[in-house]
Formats: C-alpha cells, structure tokens, sequence
C-alpha cells in the first residue's frame, strides 16, 4: 500500500481523490490552508467526512510558505499528489497576485519538496482554460497553451514549466492532468451546476453570463479522481487530458437541471465575461493509451447525483454563499 501527499485535501477534487485512496487501502496525509476563497462551509464538510476513515492524517499548511512545507520532509511519500491551487478563472482577474502566490510559488515549493526528500513522483492538477480562445474540438494536449485568456490559466501554465525543469534537471518523475469541467455533490459553489441547483431548488434568479449558449465538457468527479490515481503511475513526463464526454451549452444545463428538480428556472442573461472560455471539450485518446481511462458516468447520472445531495443536504447547503 502506499503513502502520499494530497494538497488541497479539503478541496473538492483533493477530497474525492483522498477518499478513493482510502478506500483502497492507501494512506493519505491531506493538507489544506481552508481559505475563504469560497463558502469555507463546504470545505469542512469534505474534511470532516475525510477525518472519519482510518489512514487518513490531515495538517493545516499554507502551500506558498516554504517553511510550513518544510516539516513534510519527514514523510517518506510514494507520491505528491498536488491539487491545492487558487482556481476561478474570474476572480483571478481581480486578484493575480493571490493566485500567483499559491499556483506558482505554491507548486515551486512542493517540487522543491519532491526533489529534496527524494519523493519519485510528481502529480499536478492543471486545467482546461489552459487552451485559450481558439483551440480544436476535441481539444488534444498537443494544442497550443501559450495563449491563456485570464491570470488563473497562466499561472497553471507556469507551474507546469515548473514542473517540466524539475524533471529535466533533476529526473523526476511527471504526470500532469489536465480537467475539464469537475462538477459533483459538494463541488465548487462559485461554480455553474451548484450554483444553478441551488438558484433553481430556492427560486433564486438564475444568473447567466451572456445569452447562455456556451458550453462546457463537464466531468464527473469520481471519474476525475479515478484518472489522477491512474496517472500515478510511472510515465517520465507527460500531459494527460482528463475530461467528459458529453458537452451541453449553459442553456442545456438549466433545462436538464428544470427537469430533475421539478421547478421552473427564472433566468436572466447578463453581458458576456471576457475571461470565460467559449467552449471546452477534452480529446482523452491520450488517457485512454496511456492510463486505459476514459469517462464512465453520464451527463444525467451525474447530475442526477448533485440534486438529489443537494435535497439530502438542503438544510445547510441552500445557505452556502454563491457569487
């Protein structure tokens, strides 16, 4: 069995990813700083059910201070499986700095970890928006990511050239994934599908950026996190898409949502966000070759899954705060 290092354990991917390693045997050390970069509600309910499964050891560290990772040296890890990051693409245009500080200067000091303490392999969560404006459908990792629309992409960026230094220098060991779209019961609330259940299960307005129709590859988390533990295994250095198989415009969304919760939605479409993508939608042929993962759980199954935790959970999550 073995031992590894989950940062953003409290996370919404970070959780799920932990949780899985669990339940497989492993044990997990789990950080987290618990900011507030959205409702801190929910990352106490991931970390309070993570705390409840043996194997499990949680330690509250801020990635961007080198002295609060220096401790970790101790640990004899098989892996670091990094998925801490300031994410939103919006809210990065508000605040670089922020997120510079925990993607870049945060990942800096976690590869500086792997090196030192002779930790061998090296995971790092990047994303989609990584892609740009323009890129082909399905999008291949062979597209071009030197063209990020927002400071967010662009800082991902960088870790991943991070990344790549460390494992030309020093030899280690490389496996970064790119997501499309994670959504899932207790995920992001700064993100659509929760926002809109929550909106739609409460007649709240549903807030729309634009006219609704772009669209998004979504990808179930659990199918996520079975990719990230796959892509632990040895590959030299490598770039692995890891995204859904069904796209559906923000319009389709509500409309599949309207359905399953059996409430009609009041929606009103504002002005276009720049830093928005238009579309995402994930070549994973690369996955399937490398790690023999592709996508398993369908659009409708996997919402299906959010309303009816929402439902299960309404008492608290209808006042998780949504911007």
């Amino acid at each position: 069995m073995g031992h590894y290092l989950v940062t953003g354990a409290a996370g919404f991917i970070g959780a799920y990813t932990s949780e899985t390693l669990l339940q497989d045997g492993h044990t997990v050390i789990g950080i987290d700083n618990m900011n507030d970069a959205y409702d801190v509600r929910m990352k106490e309910y991931r970390l309070l059910r993570l705390q409840k499964i043996p194997g499990f050891t949680f330690h509250k560290i801020d990635i961007s201070l080198k002295k609060e990772i220096e401790p970790l040296k101790k640990e004899k890890f098989d892996a670091i499986i990094h998925l801490a990051a300031r994410a939103g693409v919006r809210a990065s245009v508000e605040n670089p700095w922020l997120y510079y500080e925990t993607n870049v200067t945060g990942t800096l000091n976690l590869l500086e970890l792997s090196r030192s303490a002779g930790i061998p392999k090296f995971l790092l969560a990047s994303t989609s928006s990584i892609y740009g404006a323009n890129p082909p459908y399905p999008t291949p990792e062979s597209a071009s990511s030197s063209e990020p629309l927002q400071p967010y992409a662009a800082s991902k960026k960088a870790g991943e050239v991070l990344a790549h230094a460390y494992h030309s220098l020093h030899g280690l060991d490389v496996s970064i994934v790119r997501y499309f779209t994670v959504y899932g019961p207790a995920g992001r609330p700064d993100l659509a599908i929760f926002r809109f259940c929550q909106w739609i299960s409460e007649g709240q307005p549903v807030r729309v950026n634009g006219d609704g129709e772009v669209s998004r590859g979504f990808t179930y988390v659990d199918d996520i996190a079975r990719g990230t533990i796959l892509a632990l295994k040895p590959l030299g250095y490598e770039i692995i898409n890891l995204g859904g198989h069904e796209v559906i415009t923000i319009n389709g969304l509500i409309k599949l949502l309207e359905e399953l919760i059996g409430k009609k939605a009041d929606v009103q479409y504002g002005p276009p966000n720049l830093a928005d993508m238009p579309s995402n939608w994930a070549d994973v042929s690369k996955a399937e070759r490398l790690l023999g993962w592709e996508p398993r759980v369908s659009l409708r199954e996997g919402v299906k899954k959010i309303v009816d935790w929402y439902a299960a959970e309404r008492s608290w999550v209808s006042g998780i705060l949504t911007p």
